[in-house]
């Protein structure tokens, strides 16, 4: 299970060579990269000891995280390019994992410049410092980033392979992307992001929150926008969404709404015909559940619950037409 095919929207293939994590915001809670690793933490199993399970919300990281040298070369194999999201089961700039063995799997982008690598993170401070230390690599020995990075993952037991010495740094095969979901974590790591050489920057703004507010777009490519699904999934309001669609489009930003999440919250009026591009497509009215949380709903504009056929809000078949949104960064040159 260290790299596979995968059902997330965005990407193609999953390339895991760090196991484990821990809890670092309210993004966190309820990861889906929890309950998976859970499913195969038994004796003898890839994530054994790195899950423990919750009384009520699901299997959660003991926070023990360890990197898997065998499974660095995996994307040297393929032969067709693909886009790879790299630790979807983890996060590259976990405090545990080391300098060099980070270096070797952009050692591995290097080598293999026909694969897209989508690098997420919440630990945007981290990522910021490591190539900012990288920057100074070119004052040792002579040799720059990438050459240091490659030499990284040989030194791990990677079979070299014959790759551009001259290669551009930072890689242009490689997309940085931070995980914002609220303002008090989720915002400040954009400014490290900005701060971060990149050939793309993206945002994962999933699982929205809360309403984000204004949001400086300068130097992001792409924003990926989505509600929680999951066990305890919490709210979502449209209009959050909505907000983050808006803005991508004021600053000319790419955007790919993924999913409206588990618990889909909009307006009492929001309109549930189909009438027009920011109604929702007719509904049967028992699919609208009123009085949350035991408020009264009969003034114009109270929230309401939309429930949705597709479990996690993933169908765009079931939104608003201008919800329905998946664009891509620009292709590399």
């Amino acid at each position: 299970m260290s790299s596979t095919s995968t059902t997330i929207e965005w990407t193609e293939k999953t390339w895991n060579p760090v196991r484990g994590c821990s809890l670092v915001s309210p993004g966190c809670t309820n990861c889906y990269a929890m309950g998976q690793a859970h499913r195969f933490s038994g004796e003898g199993k890839p994530y054994q000891g790195l899950t423990r399970k919750r009384v009520s919300l699901g299997p959660v990281w003991t926070g023990e995280v360890r990197t898997v040298p065998d499974a660095l070369g995996d994307p040297l194999s393929w032969r067709r390019p693909t886009t790879v999201f790299v630790n979807s089961m983890s996060d590259l700039f976990h405090e545990d994992v080391g300098d060099a063995f980070v270096a070797a799997v952009f050692g591995i982008a290097v080598m293999s410049q026909s694969h897209t690598y989508q690098v997420l993170t919440k630990r945007a401070e981290r990522m910021r410092a490591w190539f900012e230390s990288m920057d100074r690599t070119t004052t040792i020995g002579g040799r720059g980033p990438a050459e240091v990075c490659v030499g990284a993952a040989i030194d791990l037991g990677v079979q070299p392979v014959a790759c551009d010495a001259d290669y551009e740094w930072p890689c242009e095969n490689v997309w940085l992307g931070v995980s914002v979901e609220d303002r008090k974590h989720g915002l400040p790591r954009i400014e490290h992001l900005r701060a971060t050489p990149a050939a793309v920057r993206f945002l994962s703004i999933e699982p929205l929150l809360e309403d984000l507010g204004s949001i400086d777009l300068t130097g992001i490519s792409w924003v990926i926008v989505g509600g929680e699904s999951g066990h305890g999934a919490r709210r979502c309001d449209v209009r959050w969404i909505r907000s983050i669609v808006a803005q991508c489009r004021e600053q000319g930003v790419a955007v790919f709404v993924k999913q409206l999440g588990a618990f889909v919250v909009d307006r009492n009026d929001a309109g549930f015909d189909g009438a027009c591009e920011d109604s929702w497509p007719e509904m049967d009215p028992d699919d609208i559940e009123h009085d949350l949380d035991g408020t009264r709903d009969d003034y114009q504009g109270a929230p309401v619950r939309v429930h949705l056929r597709s479990a996690k809000g993933g169908d765009p078949e079931e939104w608003p037409l201008d919800l329905r949104v998946r664009e891509m960064p620009g292709a590399r040159s």
